[in-house]
Formats: C-alpha cells, structure tokens, sequence
C-alpha cells in the first residue's frame, strides 16, 4: 500500500481528511470523495432506463452510461454511431431510437478496445449489411488477427486521413499516430465543433491507470497538443459524464507535465546522498536485510522515488483532479518503469 507521507501531506489542505491508499490491495477502500473536485462539473443524471443524452446540436449527440460514451451524427443519408460499449449494450440503440427513426448506417470504431466497441455487432452484423465499418488500418488489422464476433473486422480503412460523408454531414477521421492504442483516431464533426478522442482525456479526473494503460506513451501525451490545434468547442472522451470543452484537456496536459517534472525531481534526489531516497542508503538498508538480492533492492528503490514523485503529484492535484488518490502511484510506476528506465523519454 502507498501512503502518503507525513512531510508531503502536511503541506495539503486534504491534510485532515483520511486519505486512501493506492494499490491493488485496497480496491475496496473508501476513497476520497468527489466534492470539490472538476469531475463533479461534469457529471450527467440518467434516465431510468440507464442512459443520458446530450444534445450537441445540429444533429449530433452524445450518448452515456455514465462511465462510458458513444458519439452520434444523425443526417439525411443515414446515422453515424462512433463506438459501442458492450456496457450501454442495448441502452445505445434505445437512445438513438428516441432521437430519429433514420436508420444507423455507418459505424466506426474509435480504437480496437472492447470496453468501446465491443457493442458493434449490435449495429454492424451479417443481418444488417446496410451498415458501413470504417476504422483505422491498425484496428482493422488487430480485430482481424483476433477474431470477435462481437466487433466484426472493418470494411472501409484508411491510414492518414478519411472523410466520411453521409448526406448533409461530414466526419473527419485522423490517425495521430500510435498513442493510447495502435489504431486511436481523432474523430471531428467541423460543423458542430466536436472533437473526440478516446482514452486521452478523461475530464475532471486523472487518467485511467498507469497513463491510460497506452501502449506507446510518448504518441499518448503528443495527443494533447494534437486535440488542442483543432477548433473545437466540444471534446468527447469515452469515459466518465458528459461533453468537456478545451479547458479538461489542458488541465489533463498540465497534470501530465507535472507528473512528468515530479518524477524527474524524485529521480534526480535519488541519486543524492538523501537517507531517505538516495539510491546507497537505500541500497545499504534493503541488501543487508536481503543479501544478494537485486529484486529487492530494486524494489525498494522503485517503490520509495515512485512515492517521492506521487507525494510531490498529490500536493498539488488531490482534490482537484478526481482518482488521484486511486491512479496517481500507478503513473509515477509507469513513468519510472517505461519513460526512463525501459525506453526512450516520453517528453518529447
């Protein structure tokens, strides 16, 4: 488990609250609560049948869950559905249903990740050939070396670029390059100046675990400059409440950089003579307990710059940012593991 320490948390004003512990140990811990915090702006009620909709005008909409999102654009030829959460299930088709009696007739997948489209079969199946799947080449490639039958293998693909047409309503597709996933597109409605971007940002909250589980960091943390040089008004991110605007993701892209700047501050105390985290004092302590074992001193040195950085992370986001108190160990680990030690630096 890992706690804040005393010096650190006496500089919070969530000093005195009793503050969670992150780890997989403590999942069922009761954790900080949302007042006060950005994600508390966004926030939607649902309906009774479990659904909310936002009407982001000339016909586009935003469909929820709650946890997850799916992005409509209804026109004359037809409605476009961008992702399908397994979770909404049966609730998207219900919502679309009450919005138009236009049928669905081009589908498109954000990225290859179940959790968003692993409700495309509900749309795009052999019983309805009607309906047009459009992906990037990568997402196309992943769902076809990964037979699902719940997300069938898209028709139409594109590298770069696509432009999708449908009647009096255009998308824009664009493939930023790897970032969060292999094949994550920025998708963009000019006309109504949405923009959406799944699992890039996640608005009032910090990311989802371990910089949003991406599987090339660097291309993830581009992502926030490339969402930032559309004109957009309204940004769609696949998680969590309803629409944001372009203040969520600059304020994710600062609380990125300062995950950043705290870790490379807790690296470089690291390699001080400090007694609490310099690399020989911890070294000399962790070995003459375990002889001879460089896991556990590697270990022990991890586990005390990561804290050293979430420490310095939380002093300013914790009550500000929602799961912070949940994720926020998890990205000073990742950035530790997977932007110094093991690659290339993800601040480029």
């Amino acid at each position: 488990m890992k706690c804040l320490s005393s010096t650190v948390a006496s500089l919070l004003f969530w000093a005195n609250a009793a503050i969670a512990c992150t780890g997989f140990a403590t999942r069922h811990d009761i954790f900080l609560p949302l007042n006060g915090t950005l994600a508390v702006e966004n926030q939607l009620p649902l309906n009774a049948a479990g659904y909310a909709v936002s009407n982001l005008g000339r016909g586009a909409y935003m469909i929820t869950d709650g946890v997850y999102q799916s992005f409509v654009l209804v026109s004359t030829a037809g409605v476009v559905v961008v992702d399908a959460p397994p979770t909404t299930g049966h609730k998207l088709q219900w919502a679309i249903g009450n919005i138009t009696s236009t049928p669905v007739r081009w589908f498109v997948y954000s990225h290859s990740h179940a959790d968003h489209v692993g409700g495309a079969y509900l749309f795009a199946n052999q019983s309805n050939p009607k309906v047009k799947t459009v992906a990037h080449a990568n997402t196309a490639s992943q769902l076809a070396e990964r037979p699902d039958p719940n997300r069938p293998v898209p028709q139409i693909t594109f590298k770069d670029r696509y432009e999708l047409v449908a009647g009096n309503q255009t998308l824009e597709l664009f493939f930023p390059g790897i970032g969060h996933d292999l094949g994550n597109i920025i998708v963009y409605a000019p006309k109504q100046k949405v923009l959406m971007m799944v699992d890039q940002v996640y608005a009032g909250w910090v990311p989802f675990e371990s910089l949003a589980a991406s599987v090339y960091v660097p291309g993830w943390i581009r992502g926030h400059d490339q969402i930032l040089s559309y004109d957009f008004d309204v940004y769609l991110g696949g998680h969590l409440g309803g629409p944001a605007n372009r203040t969520a993701v600059e304020v994710q892209r600062e609380y990125v950089n300062d995950v950043f700047n705290n870790c490379a501050a807790a690296l470089i105390k690291s390699g001080t003579n400090d007694p609490a985290v310099g690399i020989a004092a911890l070294s000399a302590d962790v070995l003459g307990n375990n002889p001879n074992n460089a896991w556990a001193q590697f270990a022990a040195y991890l586990d005390t710059v990561a804290d050293l950085c979430n420490n310095m992370t939380s002093a300013k986001w914790l009550g500000r940012l929602a799961g912070q108190d949940i994720f926020g160990y998890s990205h000073a680990v990742f950035y530790l593991l997977v932007c110094n030690r093991l690659s290339a630096p993800c601040w480029m």
